[in-house]
């Protein structure tokens, strides 16, 4: 390789990186970037394909052609430069690279890492959590046990007030800066990071004051920390503070004496400065093969942080886990069940409760039959708090439960696959599949039936494999039997398919053949008829021929429909 060779590959191992959108380059092993294959590889393929319609039925056209097709060129196994086209009877289009509108750089060198340009990164999900910036980051981590990652960049740019253009909100520049310390042993670990971030006023930038768009300033502080003290046993835990200045531009600043960390060490008590904080905290502990898991979490009402796009607060989980083998593992029982409330100051107009449970059993006593079993209940309570009623009321038990709303929705599924034969030429198996789902309204502990419906779906399907000649039969008959009110829904039917792999596997055809039969409170709504046949063969490695047919018959009320449509294409890879 010469030396002109060698410095073009220089030039653009630097340069063309600046070209993509991410980029992740470790300069611990850059040197193996050259010498090794070719600098520039090209691929792509070509597609072509046409489809027929023909028929009773309308609204589609009878025959319509494609063509698309796609190039990428890939530079040092890290550039990529794509181009597609495509064109239809119906029109044209195409695609070529385009300089991004965001950039950004991940250079690597052993255990230190670089986030240049637009980049995103996320020190806990009450601080910063996956909000982009354009700026610098660095996570060094030299060694396992101790980690540090820093960041300082532009959080939102500025965008001006525009009179004309309502559906634009403008921004004021938004600056923050961050940093996350962990350690991390075998039996305990502990973490630290925080986030400040605040808005900058342009004196020549207005934004007026009626659409409540006030310049912010933020600090959020977050401690996480695990401890393992016996086997089998965990625990973890996370506190965070976030003090959130509504409105920066308040010059009047007062020292305030409740004891809050934030308060009283890093930011000063403002008449528009709210403190929020949040806790999270979990447990799991494993013994003998079965494991159970407790978890809390509490989010104060109104929880901000500027390191997010969008959190919820105002609730309150907790949750319980279990799992447990049984009959000498040939059987596992796993559940789990959530608490969810929202209005922990009592000051909404309305309350919330959420109950979510949920089962999953398996049993496989031998190699011939497998069960699952799943079960998962979700309950919604509301409770309404209008004041009119209180301000109505003529005795205190007046108007009880008259707004207290429960929404139950609740499914089960059953699974059973039995192997009738397996061998080394053929094999049988039968599969029966079994699943329900109910959801109801209560108002006044009193169900209203025109608020309920259930589903009930079913199907049992048998498949004979021939394994020399790798040809496939399968018979299944489906039953779906609904009910949405005061209607029922009942539709059924079987279906019947062949699929087989042909000259030396480099075919594939297959043909199937189904029929349903649907009606509505006890009346004949329609009936289908489908026969549909594909094929597929592919010749040379790169060249791939494919064909797909549907027959279609609808028998209804209003009369008979029929209609034909058949795909065929060809692709070219390279």
């Amino acid at each position: 390789m010469n030396r002109s060779r060698i410095l073009y590959l220089c030039t653009a191992a630097l340069l063309l990186p600046l070209l993509s959108s991410a980029q992740q380059v470790d300069l611990e092993h850059i040197r193996d970037l050259f010498g090794k294959g070719r600098p520039l590889k090209v691929n792509g393929g070509l597609n072509a394909s046409t489809v027929f319609n023909s028929g009773s039925g309308g609204g589609r056209q009878p025959f319509t052609w494609f063509l698309n097709g796609s190039l990428n060129t890939n530079i040092l196994g890290r550039i990529n430069l794509p181009f597609s086209f495509n064109l239809t009877n119906a029109g044209a289009g195409y695609s070529y690279p385009t300089l991004p509108n965001r950039l950004s750089l991940h250079p690597s060198y052993k255990g230190v890492t670089a986030h240049i340009g637009d980049v995103a990164m996320s020190f806990s999900p009450y601080t910063l959590n996956g909000h982009q910036f354009t700026g610098v980051g660095l996570d060094i981590a030299p060694q396992q046990t101790w980690s540090i990652s820093v960041m300082y960049g532009r959080l939102l740019r500025a965008v001006d007030y525009d009179s004309t253009n309502r559906g634009i909100l403008p921004t004021y520049r938004r600056m923050g800066y961050g940093a996350k310390l962990s350690l991390t042993q075998p039996n305990y670990a502990l973490s630290l990071n925080f986030l400040r971030a605040q808005d900058f006023v342009d004196p020549m930038q207005y934004i007026p004051d009626s659409l409540h768009i006030f310049p912010k300033a933020n600090l959020a502080v977050s401690i996480t920390g695990m401890l393992r003290p016996a086997k089998g046993l965990e625990f973890t835990m996370e506190y965070a503070n976030s003090a959130m200045k509504l409105d920066k531009r308040d010059y009047h600043p007062t020292r305030s004496d409740r004891g809050n960390l934030l308060e009283n060490v890093f930011m000063y008590d403002i008449k528009n400065t709210q403190f929020f904080k949040a806790i999270r905290a979990g447990m799991n502990y494993t013994f003998h093969k079965s494991v159970i898991g407790l978890g809390y979490e509490r989010i104060d009402p109104g929880y901000q942080t500027l390191g997010t796009y969008y959190m919820n607060n105002d609730l309150e989980n907790i949750t319980v886990n279990l799992s447990q083998p049984l009959l000498h593992d040939k059987a596992t029982i796993s559940g789990n069940v959530g608490y969810q409330r929202d209005d922990l100051n009592h000051t909404k107009a309305g309350a919330t409760f959420r109950m979510v449970s949920a089962i999953n059993a398996t049993y496989m006593p031998n190699e011939k039959w497998n069960t699952n079993f799943t079960y998962s209940n979700f309950q919604t309570y509301t409770h309404i708090k209008p004041q009119f009623d209180y301000i109505n009321q003529t005795n205190p038990y007046e108007n009880m439960d008259t707004l207290n709303f429960k929404q139950i929705s609740q499914s089960a599924g059953l699974t059973i696959t039995y192997m009738l034969k397996a061998n080394k030429t053929k094999s049988h198996n039968i599969n029966l599949n079994l699943n329900v789902q109910d959801a109801a309204d209560i108002q006044n502990d009193v169900l209203w039936k025109g608020n309920g419906s259930r589903f009930y779906n079913s199907s049992t399907a048998y498949t004979l494999l021939l394994i020399p000649r790798q040809i496939s039969f399968t018979g299944a008959f489906n039953l779906s039997y609904n009910t949405i009110g005061r209607d029922d829904f009942l539709t059924l039917g079987p279906t019947l398919g062949m699929n087989a792999r042909l000259f030396e596997k480099k075919m594939t055809a297959g043909f199937n053949s189904s029929y349903n039969s649907s009606a509505s409170n006890g009346e004949q709504q329609g009936q289908v008829l489908n026969f549909r046949v594909n094929a597929a063969y592919m010749f040379m490695k790169k060249h791939n021929l494919n064909m797909n047919a549907v027959h279609q018959t609808r028998w209804t009320p209003r009369g008979t429909a029929s209609n034909v449509t058949a795909t065929f294409g060809y692709s070219y890879s390279f």
